[in-house]
């Protein structure tokens, strides 16, 4: 069983990172009053203004940040300012032992993907997959739904996942329950190999990507098809995958490309959650135990916070 990081509470003080790319400070400084609006505190990591090209500030001093805000006793949760890239390349010098002994909340998507996987799985801990400040936040299609799934960081609630927010296709059906894992397909695939490798075995496998043609997404699916990820997983929960349109034709359409890697597999999937570089943008745990139903079409979470 994953450790479930402490809920948090109004008045709670929350770290603030940039673990990849520069994230757009104006953006960033709106989504401050969102976090006033949830009770919170805000402390911003050393390095979160860096510029270094494409890095928010060197390896060095992203992997210090976040280390610094997890061993910190007045900070009680993190969010993570943006995306983009360069979470993977302090990923084999975290202090995962740190992480596990001061279980806070986590929170990010896209590139921090592989720090989600890196932290569950030699930390144990459960960490969230959800709009980050600069990003999502902090921008005006910012969506109620998205803004109401922050919830769950203060009290333990069982998420459901129906056709009310949006339509499902069942690719498959059946019903499976495992633990939720997975995200940003393009990091997942990267990992492939390394010591951060998806570990899907009995999972319900969650992918979303964006700005990756029919064809890239392609070639990642089939990454993780060779790696046997699929085969291992005990279901599949495909998100959004946007910017997906092909730049050329002919192409296979992005549909036909998710389908035939995972129509066959004899075991539930469903696509059309709105998980992923969309609004509204469902935030969900990873580490903790879900049940998917592909004919009902419906996802249920169980919660990740204590």
């Amino acid at each position: 069983m994953n450790l479930l990081p402490k809920r948090l509470q109004p008045g709670d003080t929350i770290g603030i990172v940039a673990p990849a790319s520069p994230p757009n400070q104006e953006s960033l400084e709106r989504s401050y009053a969102f976090l006033e609006k949830l009770g919170l505190k805000w402390k911003l990591g050393r390095h979160v203004k860096d510029v270094n090209g494409y890095l928010a500030g060197t390896d060095d001093d992203r992997l210090a940040d976040i280390e610094a805000m997890f061993a910190d006793p007045d900070i009680d949760g993190i969010l993570c300012a943006g995306g983009g890239y360069g979470s993977a390349r302090y990923a084999d010098r975290l202090d995962y032992q740190l992480i596990r002994e001061n279980p806070k909340v986590f929170w990010g998507f896209s590139d921090i993907t592989y720090l989600h996987t890196a932290i569950g799985t030699y930390s144990e801990l459960v960490t969230f997959h959800g709009p980050m400040l600069a990003s999502c936040v902090g921008k005006d299609t910012f969506h109620e739904l998205s803004a109401k799934l922050f919830q769950q960081l203060f009290e333990p609630m069982e998420l459901h996942y129906t056709e009310e927010i949006g339509p499902l296709k069942t690719v498959a059906g059946g019903v499976a329950s495992g633990e939720l894992t997975g995200g940003n397909l393009s990091l997942l695939a990267s990992g492939i190999g390394t010591k951060f490798e998806v570990d899907t075995k009995g999972k319900i496998l969650l992918i979303e990507d964006v700005g990756e043609e029919p064809y890239r997404v392609d070639n990642l699916m089939n990454q993780l098809r060779l790696a046997g990820k699929f085969a291992d997983a005990a279901g599949i929960v495909i998100g959004d995958f946007a910017k997906a349109e092909p730049k050329k034709e002919p192409s296979l359409s992005l549909e036909e490309v998710l389908e035939f890697y995972t129509g066959s597999l004899g075991k539930p999937v469903v696509s059309g959650f709105k998980i992923g570089h969309c609004e509204p943008h469902f935030a969900v745990p990873l580490g903790t135990l879900s049940r998917l139903d592909a004919d009902a079409k419906t996802l249920t979470i169980l919660p990740g916070v204590e």
